[in-house]
């Protein structure tokens, strides 16, 4: 298994100054905005030359999503420009991804390395949200004839809304369905309790 990190993404596009140049702030815009980086894990299974998934590799994937803790959010493709792993692979990989209640992306992330022959990559992506610079009491609180915001300002905010979103990606681009799914938002709704317990919150 590896690890790839992508650059950050800035999650709100308001145009402000750097963050900390306090002098130059004086609207009601936050310079602590939420950021979304995306990682990338990436596993290669081999599959014998048959196109299908030996029992021993599907066990070893099954073990590496555990691992992963796989959950609402999380993003699961198959790289396989070699065409090593057959419908049967593709199938096998589908179903464990079911298990958690997730789908497979159609579209696979670049990663880095070439694929070896017979093997078939499945990479999982995985954004997190935060608010970097936070908190900031960097200067002490006091009087500003010059109407200016603190280097603090915006981070409680901010940083409740990045740790309370489902889904980190929505900060970037949100939701393009149409009408309501009111399985997909219990679902968000059930992720965020869980990570809530997990953190003492709830």
């Amino acid at each position: 298994m590896r690890f790839v990190s992508i650059a950050v993404v800035t999650a709100l596009g308001l145009s402000v100054a750097a963050c900390g140049s306090n002098t130059a702030n004086r609207s009601v815009n936050s310079e602590r905005q939420p950021v979304v980086t995306r990682s990338h894990f990436v596993l290669d299974v081999n599959t014998a030359g048959s196109g299908s998934l030996p029992s021993g590799e599907l066990r070893r994937l099954a073990g590496w999503f555990d691992a992963l803790e796989l959950g609402y959010g999380d993003r699961i493709a198959i790289d396989d420009p070699n065409f090593n792993g057959g419908a049967s692979a593709r199938g096998a990989v589908e179903a464990l991804a079911a298990q958690k209640g997730l789908l497979i992306s159609e579209i696979a992330p670049v990663t880095e390395g070439e694929i070896p022959s017979g093997t078939m990559r499945v990479v999982v992506s995985r954004s997190t949200a935060s608010v970097p610079g936070c908190p900031d009491w960097s200067n002490r609180s006091h009087t500003d004839f010059q109407a200016r915001t603190s280097e603090n300002y915006g981070c409680g905010v901010n940083s409740t809304m990045a740790a309370m979103i489902a889904d980190p990606e929505d900060l970037v681009r949100g939701q393009t369905r149409d009408g309501e799914d009111q399985a997909e938002a219990s679902k968000a709704i059930r992720a965020y309790r869980n990570k809530a317990k997990q953190a003492g919150g709830l």
